[in-house]
């Protein structure tokens, strides 16, 4: 597209040329906007909720950002995080959907079923970087070469003229949270040179980003330390340690005083082995269970794996829920990453 906006000091015109020009148009139209995220949060869906919601605000609209789920409280450090509701607005008519980071709309939730009639008939645009996302609005933005839904947005803000430091900081705020959580702080094969440039120009607006680091990776409730330990005291590794797992029961939640919102990266911590081409975690969710799946630059795609089970996610870092209980699931889940290393089934 073309931008007669300067670039920002930080990006090119081809970062800003990215965004295309539908996307722009029907943000800069719309007067009132539902800005959704997927269910189970993290810093860049809730980010990229409030962030587009504040580039509506400031354009004149108004806005309100959804999650089916309550906001996790390692997430309360975000300013603005207290506006997201689990509803849309009764009073509002609105004229525009903005769907970020879902791979598929099913990934709204109660959201999306609980208000179809609303989402049948409001035009959507989805604005996306998970490589899975096949399309689903009116408007498909999907980038997977994107670290973030945030740093998509980051852009998004810049083609739309809206400063970076808009709402008093808050939409920096809210976008380098996303950024941070989605690179692991910049550790991340996904960061690009592009997602650093988004950095430097939410920083020089005043984004808390060293907080924002802090608050994500270095601080956890004593709670969540002790879940964390019982899930790797039953770390299993085999493949000479190429394939490591391990398992969350319900039971762990009861003995460590932790809840769902306490898993929070734990995968990424297993993923730290220095042997896994694969790491999965498996957790117990009623008679389901859900997989984290990581896997090793270069090697097996973790798409691949939870692709199999109806996931889907990023190369490297993807999700799934299999129709299994947690003493099922490892047998069904584990045989296909041996599969994908290369490991004949047994006869």
């Amino acid at each position: 597209m073309s931008v007669s906006l300067p670039a920002p000091a930080a990006l090119t015109t081809a970062d800003l040329a990215a965004v295309p020009a539908e996307v722009v148009a029907c943000l800069r139209s719309a007067r009132n906007v539902l800005t959704v995220c997927h269910e189970n949060p993290e810093a860049d869906a809730l980010g990229s909720a409030l962030a587009h919601a504040l580039i509506v605000e400031s354009l004149g609209g108004r806005a309100t950002p959804v999650c089916a789920d309550p906001v996790p409280p390692m997430y309360d450090f975000m300013p603005g995080i207290e506006r997201l509701r689990m509803d849309p607005d009764p009073d509002l008519d609105y004229d525009l959907i903005v769907v970020g980071d879902c791979g598929e709309l099913e990934r709204v939730g109660r959201v999306l079923t609980q208000h179809a009639e609303l989402f049948g008939r409001v035009p959507i645009v989805n604005i996306d970087h998970h490589i899975s996302n096949r399309g689903f609005g009116v408007v498909d933005w999907v980038d997977p070469s994107a670290a973030a839904t945030c740093e998509m947005t980051t852009l998004l803000a810049c083609a739309l003229g809206v400063p970076l430091d808009a709402a008093g900081g808050q939409l920096a705020a809210s976008l380098i949270a996303g950024v941070v959580i989605d690179t692991a702080n910049f550790q991340h094969p996904n960061t690009t040179p592009r997602t650093l440039r988004v950095a430097a120009e939410l920083l020089a607006a005043g984004a808390p980003l060293f907080e924002s680091a802090r608050a994500l990776y270095r601080t956890k409730p004593n709670r969540q330390l002790r879940l964390f330990g019982l899930v790797l005291g039953r770390l299993n590794d085999e493949l000479d340690g190429r394939l490591i797992w391990s398992t969350l029961t319900q039971g762990d939640y009861l003995a460590a005083g932790a809840g769902p919102q306490d898993t929070e990266g734990l995968i990424d911590l297993l993923s730290q082995s220095s042997t896994a081409d694969i790491a999965v975690l498996l957790k117990q969710d009623g008679d389901l269970t859900r997989i984290s799946v990581r896997t090793r630059e270069g090697g097996v795609d973790a798409t691949e794996l939870c692709g199999h089970f109806g996931g889907g996610g990023h190369a490297r870092a993807a999700g799934a829920t299999v129709p299994f209980t947690i003493d099922a699931a490892p047998g069904v889940v584990l045989a296909e990453a041996r599969r994908l290393l290369g490991v004949p089934a047994a006869p």
